[in-house]
């Protein structure tokens, strides 16, 4: 489970993050939603310890990720929104080495990394050095070396961006198969479709704040609208309106 209570961060004179404050349960896909410049990013960077916050706290499973951040970070899969891949070493490399990274037992990774590279649909790609590799690729690669660990808790940043309709089959069902597990995911997309089909809750945030939270039909019924894509728009907007106000 992830929580988060109050988080606030600011750089320079903009307040990126204003007291956020929600639950994302085990065996849910919880969706995290906003406009550019909302907030999300640096929220999801505070969850997996690579930004401090200001106030407030984040946990993973019951852990405090500002005072014991290396344990919590043992529990949580990132796929972050710049990929981070090394180009010289192969996708199996690349995933092999986050896999030791985090202490998976040798006779144990190989078989892992043929899980996910089935499941992912990359078996064609896995002696492949990541250097030339199309943005669809990088993703998939990425998307493995954040679960060859196994964690409890995932943060997905825009996941499908550069997939192709196949390869988003693929991830939906890679996602469907982490909530059956009762892995609890944090999904952050720009993509309705893939919004609507995933998740179990939504969080929309602007201006650093939590506009709406709530299941995809209460979150339709706040917005007064039966298009999903309408409602966070509208709820989006409503804020910077009364922000100007």
């Amino acid at each position: 489970m992830i929580e988060v209570r109050g988080l606030e961060r600011t750089f320079g004179t903009v307040k990126a993050v204003d007291g956020v404050s929600f639950v994302a349960e085990d065996g849910q896909v919880t969706g995290l939603l906003g406009p550019n410049g909302a907030g999300k990013t640096t929220t999801m960077r505070i969850l997996s310890g690579l930004v401090h916050a200001d106030a407030g706290s984040a946990f993973i499973d019951g852990i405090d990720v500002g005072r014991r951040p290396r344990e919590a970070q043992r529990r949580l899969g990132i796929l972050p929104d710049a990929r981070g891949l090394y180009p010289r070493l192969t996708a199996r490399e690349n995933i092999r080495y986050f896999g030791e990274l985090h202490g998976v037992a040798i006779d144990r990774l190989d078989a892992t990394i043929g899980e996910l590279s089935h499941l992912l649909g990359m078996d064609a790609l896995l002696e492949r050095r990541v250097e030339g590799f199309s943005q669809g690729e990088r993703a998939k690669v990425a998307i493995a070396r954040a679960l060859v660990h196994r964690p409890s808790s995932v943060i997905l940043d825009e996941p499908a961006n550069g997939l192709d309709v196949m390869s988003t089959r693929a991830l939906r069902s890679a996602i469907e198969s982490l909530r059956d597990r009762g892995v609890c995911v944090v999904l952050s997309s720009h993509v309705m479709q893939e919004v609507s089909a995933l998740c179990d809750r939504i969080v929309i945030i602007a201006r650093g704040r939590v506009v709406a939270s709530g299941r995809p039909d209460q979150i339709r019924d706040q917005a007064g609208t039966e298009d999903l894509e309408d409602a966070f728009v509208q709820l989006a907007q409503m804020t910077e309106q009364v922000e100007d106000v």
